[in-house]
């Protein structure tokens, strides 16, 4: 069964069906919303230690921190949908 991968930079990446929201890290509640899923246990940084661009949420309630731009990765998400 071959799903649709989307590459959030630095050879990590997340099947497509999982995704349900990329946000910019920018806003107070994004932030906060950060700081609750790293306290229980629900949070994959795939930054390589860069700067965080992107905060990509789940269906699993997982969020993945990328150093790749939310707009860039909408962009490979709408690519071959």
């Amino acid at each position: 069964m071959n799903k649709p991968i989307l590459n959030i930079g630095f050879g990590n990446s997340v099947t497509k069906k999982d995704v349900t929201a990329i946000v910019q890290p920018n806003s107070a509640p994004i932030k906060r919303f950060i700081r609750k899923k790293n306290d229980e246990g629900m949070l994959i940084d795939s930054t390589m230690g860069k700067k965080l661009r992107a905060v990509i949420v789940l269906s699993s309630g997982f969020i993945v921190l990328s150093a790749i731009s939310a707009i860039v990765i909408q962009a490979r998400y709408e690519e071959n949908k």
